[in-house]
């Protein structure tokens, strides 16, 4: 027997209808590549996304046909997030800080029709657009009068020309939930990227679950600064769950230098910010240096790659600012887990409230996970033994775009789990903690060392501005760890100093053998360390006393 309720899709543009007729005088602001600031509504957002899927069809473009991005957080991207996949077409966001050759790549793989990109972009296409057959139309987001006389791109058109010529009289289409919605590409450390298609359906469900209260906590009554970029995993879902709540968004554009987005925090009365690690450092650079205050942050979710505890520690004890820690990936939409405590955690002292704070967090509805030995036998949740960690769920990936097989492991019930590459324990209360990556993971004599625990406590000397450990080869041991460090401008500390700085904050064996002290760690296009390059600019380097 089935149920006697309406049937009605799950669609992206259902969600700019709602935003539309609920709370179109919401307020989105963008500081734009021109360096001004922009104002309007949901509902002036509404009528330009009508306006897109419109020029979408005076191209002639299919449903299910391609659009890249290349592009900041601003409100014409999030009109592109709407009018393309709302008119059926699949939204691809492209990182702007890959080689050009592997922008060209990706955009040939996703076959993409047309490609839109800010100004600050214009080299990168340049040295592209030859490369990529499939872009019937390339047009730059800017007003007709910015637009380059002799920009080298043929049939370069600006946005406002092509948007403007559009009417915004339009019927959003329906059709299957399932349909594709956007793609995103990994980072592609090694080897060439791979492409996760997402659909109507897990974008919408990925959406609710990012605004409950016990995941991002998302309201109309929120004023939110979304610094992770729209082109990294569609900005944590952000775009769309302030459709959902009709809370005030505001994009930070180019300008991500501490000094900037706090001067966009103030003067918008953001309270809700999202972010990677890098982002905050910079932030917090700024506020400690001024002797500045938060007046309106009340939280910000901290994700991409471990948050140290230093840095949760100066949000939450100098600037009254809750740190939410969270983790997911590409291939989850990305939302997986969200650190935010349950009532029995309210009644423990600070220090053990933050040694919860320090974990990834427990999953949201939606996600289940599970960790694995090395013959796929399940671990217990002791907060202790730790594994490979594996996720189900709606919104994480069933197999890649034009991918060979599919990625995920089966188990004795045959459902399909999604093997995250992430080392982990999980604790009684579910809550979660990354040990490592597996391929980054120290194993040494037989016991394997948290790569991470021992970069969070370098990150925790006052002098230490980043830090990356990496195993090296050992006769005897197999590998030990050591720790490579970038200091603070004008801060001065000695390897010695560094070594006891690890004392009594872990075991003996675990603590470095090495300090080297380097300009700077290598950072990926998505802001994580990449440690292979790191291991490749240390090929000379031998351990003390071998």
């Amino acid at each position: 027997m089935l149920g006697l309720m309406q049937s009605q899709s799950l669609l992206i543009s259902s969600l700019i209808e709602f935003a539309e007729r609920h709370h179109g005088d919401g307020e989105i602001v963008s500081r734009r590549v021109e360096g001004d600031i922009h104002r309007y509504t949901y509902r002036d957002l509404a009528r330009r996304s009508r306006q897109v899927a419109n020029a979408l069809d005076g191209l002639g473009l299919q449903p299910s046909d391609r659009v890249a991005t290349i592009a900041w957080n601003g409100y014409r991207h999030m009109e592109l997030y709407f009018g393309v996949s709302g008119s059926g077409r699949v939204l691809h966001t492209i990182n702007p800080r890959l080689h050009p050759d592997q922008v060209a790549w990706i955009v040939n793989h996703a076959e993409d029709k047309a490609l839109c990109f800010d100004m600050s972009f214009l080299p990168l296409v340049q040295a592209v657009h030859a490369h990529c057959p499939t872009v019937k139309q390339w047009v730059a987001l800017c007003d007709a009068d910015k637009l380059p006389a002799n920009s080298g791109v043929p049939g370069l058109v600006s946005y406002e020309a092509w948007v403007g010529a559009a009417s915004s009289d339009y019927a959003w289409p329906d059709f299957d939930e399932n349909s594709a919605s956007s793609i995103c590409y990994t980072s592609g450390t090694t080897g060439n990227p791979k492409a996760v298609l997402y659909s109507h359906r897990s974008t919408l469900l990925h959406a609710y679950a990012g605004v409950m209260p016990d995941a991002m906590g998302l309201s109309a009554r929120d004023s939110v600064l979304p610094v992770v970029p729209m082109f990294h995993v569609n900005a944590w879902g952000l775009p769309y769950s302030a459709a959902l709540t009709g809370c005030k968004i505001v994009y930070p554009g180019p300008a991500l230098d501490g000094k900037s987005v706090y001067d966009l925090m103030e003067n918008e009365g953001v309270t809700f910010a999202a972010g990677v690690p890098t982002v905050w450092q910079m932030l917090l650079g700024h506020v400690q240096a001024g002797g500045l205050k938060f007046s309106t942050l009340k939280r910000t979710v901290i994700g991409g790659s471990a948050c140290p505890p230093a840095m949760i520690a100066a949000f939450q004890d100098q600037y009254g600012v809750e740190v939410l820690h969270a983790w997911g990936m590409t291939e989850m939409s990305p939302l997986g887990t969200v650190c935010t405590l349950k009532n029995k955690h309210l009644e423990m002292s600070a220090e053990d409230q933050m040694t919860i704070r320090l974990k990834q967090g427990r999953a949201v509805f939606g996600v289940d996970m599970k960790i694995i030995d090395g013959d796929g036998k399940e671990l217990p949740w002791d907060g202790k033994t730790y594994g490979d960690l594996l996720v189900k769920g709606p919104w994480i990936v069933g197999s890649y775009y034009k991918g060979s097989g599919s990625p995920l492991v089966a188990d004795e019930r045959g459902r399909g789990w999604f093997p995250t590459g992430d080392v982990a324990t999980i604790d009684a209360d579910g809550f979660m903690l990354i040990t490592d990556r597996s391929k980054d993971v120290i194993k040494s004599g037989g016991e394997w060392i948290s790569s991470i625990e021992i970069e969070n406590i370098a990150m925790a000397h006052p002098a230490v501005a980043m830090a990356a450990c990496i195993g090296m080869p050992h006769p005897k041991w197999d590998e030990r760890p050591i720790v490579a460090v970038v200091t603070k401008p004008g801060a001065d500390v000695s390897r010695e100093e560094l070594l006891a700085f690890y004392e009594g904050k872990i075991a003996k064996w675990q603590v470095p053998d090495d300090v080297v002290f380097v300009d700077a760690i290598p950072i990926g296009a998505t802001g994580k360390m990449l440690k292979a390059k790191l291991r490749e600019q240390l090929a000379g380097y031998k351990l003390p006393g071998l």
